[in-house]
């Protein structure tokens, strides 16, 4: 009998007692799901023109429809959530989250019958990259003992199992469930021990080498790999933050030294510097007087005019040098006491003079 038989067979019965065909699909949470149906019902849809999809909503007497399906007409009633499929008449869900498990029902119209079709669908979260941890370690008499430990982070009904990596392990590593126990002499450690995280709609492997005897390996990081990339880039701005921190204090160093130069590096300006009497280069001094012209008054002199004024300029030199050539002081003036002498190089005296005037 073929399968097609049987299918038919199914029907029937279903018909007969009230309840359709059921078959199990397995759904993966964030991904799509498609519902089929078998091609005998495809048939069927195609010869009368009447089929429609419904959930169940409680079971067994509240019913929501998907779709209906009217000749070469169909109405959608979720199409941001669900898809219809004309080419087979398959249902295709979009984004499977938990609460889209439930019982579907395909049926197809045939008049006074109905065929019907019902879909149990679960949805599964796969599972994560499984990571191996040493529970118990212990080396003693030539002889390494490891307890060990497979665990994954994400997805439903997970399920562990250990086998070795090679051919070569004598089934050392065999074994079911998450804690695997090894006792081994260290000369024969050259060998790999591989754990299979899964669930109905996923896998992962993981692998440890037990050659050191439980050390860190492949398969047990010391640092988890999602928080590398995060670690990396909060050191990266950590330096970032220091080397600005050190330009800006480094730079107003700077201006405040420019503001404020240290007093014992200043260049003095020589025309500011008040000269140490001690070390006066004799030179030659001018000064300035004005000389007044008066007029002789003839009868009323208006108090307008004005008195014109020359300058003359004098020079006053001292007493010739000694012979040795030192400066001699005046005849009659002692040189002042704590005082250098006075230099010899002519000296311009200002001297006020009024000329009166014919």
């Amino acid at each position: 009998m073929g399968s097609g038989a049987w299918l038919q067979l199914l029907l029937t019965l279903g018909a007969l007692w009230g309840i359709g065909a059921k078959e199990t699909v397995l759904g993966i949470l964030g991904e799509a799901t498609l519902l089929r149906i078998p091609r005998e019902l495809q048939e069927r849809t195609e010869q009368f023109g009447e089929a429609s999809w419904k959930k169940i909503i409680k079971e067994p007497l509240t019913k929501k429809f998907l779709v209906k399906i009217s000749g070469r007409n169909h109405s959608e009633f979720q199409p941001e959530r669900m898809r219809f499929r004309e080419q087979n008449f398959s249902l295709e869900i979009l984004n499977t989250s938990r609460d889209d498990q439930r019982l579907y029902e395909y049926s197809v119209n045939k008049g006074s019958e109905e065929e019907v079709w019902q879909i149990q669908l679960e949805v599964f979260e796969p599972v994560a990259d499984p990571s191996i941890r040493i529970l118990h370690r212990e080396s003693s008499n030539g002889s390494c003992s490891l307890a060990l430990n497979c665990s994954s982070e994400r997805g439903d009904n997970v399920s562990y199992s250990w086998d070795g990596r090679d051919n070569g392990t004598g089934g050392i590593c065999s074994g079911n469930g998450s804690v695997l126990r090894l006792s081994f002499p260290l000369r024969s450690a050259a060998f790999g021990c591989v754990c299979t995280a899964r669930n109905p709609v996923s896998s992962r492997h993981a692998a440890f080498d037990a050659a050191h005897c439980g050390s860190e390996q492949r398969g047990v990081p010391r640092v988890r790999t999602e928080l590398l990339v995060p670690l990396v880039v909060l050191g990266v701005i950590v330096i970032i933050i220091i080397i600005v921190i050190m330009a800006i204090v480094t730079s107003r160093a700077t201006c405040s030294a420019k503001r404020d130069p240290d007093p014992s590096q200043i260049t003095p300006d020589p025309s500011q510097v008040t000269p140490d009497p001690s070390q006066v280069t004799p030179a030659s001094a001018t000064i300035y007087a004005q000389v007044q012209r008066v007029q002789k008054p003839k009868g009323t002199v208006p108090s307008a005019t004005a008195l014109s004024c020359t300058t003359i300029y004098t020079a006053a030199t001292g007493p010739p040098p000694a012979p040795d050539g030192a400066p001699r002081s005046p005849a009659g003036s002692p040189t002042p006491r704590g005082r250098p002498p006075l230099s010899q190089e002519p000296t311009t005296v200002y001297a006020s003079v009024t000329l009166p005037v014919a």
